[in-house]
């Protein structure tokens, strides 16, 4: 009895997955860069929150300098220890903002663009990650998308760079389950439910971010681009998130350590630095996952767990399809969840020993 039971509710978590109305598992919500449009881009400034970037920001740079003319650049240099002011302001119309020390209280992201923000004299603004890469004519496509669309912030999911064997396994995935925790359909919609934003690119109201307090109101936040999503929502502004293959994230991975630094860094954040939501994803894992596989060779209800596998592929295709990989790589999916699982638990238990998220030589959540 309790085998068939087991059996049962994982096709039910998956057909239910794949049949739902908001369908998380799709990428219809995407953007490619379309032909040069004519656009004008002077009513948009960009600010780059830059900390030892050197390797990519120039890259960076260009990418914005392919969008069209009358665009505005400010790259705020974070009290960086490398090259990337000099980098920066070699390349034209670019304007190098100095950093002043972080404050207390202050996540380091954050604060640069609250410097930045003060030098805005633009309707919109580009929130834009030194490492991320816009293909010609993505800027246009984006704002163009924004005024039809009438809203107040969008934002893109940038393409990961896939490298390697655990690139190929986990950063597709990755964006996979972004999609599950925050459905991009209810997102996008008027409701206050879910809000999701993808901090490499946002095109933002200059004004809304002053009706929300700009980022003074979400200083140390670690999970920025919902939070800021969420407060756009909570101010009466509409938002929209996509993925596109013409955002180009240019941070390498490579390695699973790096992948696993990533994960680790925020995973436990995502859920609130509680114990129970923990165990209960620990449960859904591994009756989604553990208990197909488990079953695949026990008789009377092996065809039930064949169905669970077959569903749970079959919800992984279009993310393989989008980022134009070999489909195969849907049969690796318990193995990158079982992973994940793992990088969440590595999460919780950094933070239970009192160790907090860092990033560029920076320590978070300590009030440091």
């Amino acid at each position: 009895m309790w085998t068939l039971v087991c059996a049962i509710v994982p096709v039910l978590m998956w057909l239910g997955l794949l049949i739902v109305p908001w369908r998380p598992w799709s990428t219809r919500e995407h953007l490619e860069a379309g032909s040069p449009s004519g656009i004008r881009l002077d009513g948009i400034t960009v600010l780059i929150p830059a900390r030892n970037e050197a390797d990519v920001i120039g890259t960076t740079l260009r990418g914005l300098q392919a969008q069209g003319d009358g665009l505005q650049v400010i790259v705020i240099d974070d009290q960086s220890t490398d090259a990337t002011a000099a980098v920066a302001s070699a390349l034209p119309n670019v304007r190098v903002v100095s950093g002043a020390p972080l404050p207390n209280g202050w996540a380091g992201k954050l604060w640069a663009l609250e410097q930045g923000r003060q030098h805005v004299r633009t309707p919109l603004t580009l929130l834009l990650d030194a490492d991320i890469e816009l293909r010609p004519g993505m800027l246009a496509t984006l704002l163009s998308h924004k005024q039809r669309e009438q809203r107040q912030f969008v934002s893109i999911m940038a393409d990961l760079r896939r490298t390697s064997f655990w690139d190929r396994l986990l950063l597709p995935a990755f964006v996979y389950y972004f999609k599950l925790l925050y459905p991009f359909a209810i997102s996008n919609s008027r409701s206050t439910l879910v809000a999701a934003g993808a901090g490499g690119c946002i095109l933002v109201d200059t004004d809304m971010l002053e009706r929300i307090g700009a980022f003074a109101s979400l200083r140390d936040a670690l999970i920025d681009d919902c939070t800021l999503a969420r407060q756009v929502k909570r101010a009466g502004g509409r938002t929209w998130i996509g993925l596109s293959r013409d955002v180009i994230s240019l941070r390498p991975y490579g390695s699973f350590d790096s992948i696993h630094r990533m994960v680790a860094r925020s995973a436990f954040t995502q859920l609130g630095y509680s114990t129970v939501l923990l165990l209960v994803v620990t449960f859904l894992f591994l009756l989604a996952y553990g208990v197909p596989l488990a079953l695949l060779g026990v008789a009377h209800v092996w065809p039930l767990a064949w169905v669970a596998w077959l569903a749970m592929m079959l919800g992984y295709l279009p993310m393989l399809r989008y980022y134009r990989m070999p489909l195969w790589w849907a049969l690796l999916l318990p193995l990158g969840a079982g992973l994940y699982l793992g990088m969440t638990w590595s999460s919780a238990i950094r933070y239970w020993r009192g160790v907090r998220s860092q990033w560029k030589g920076r320590v978070y959540g300590t009030g440091v």
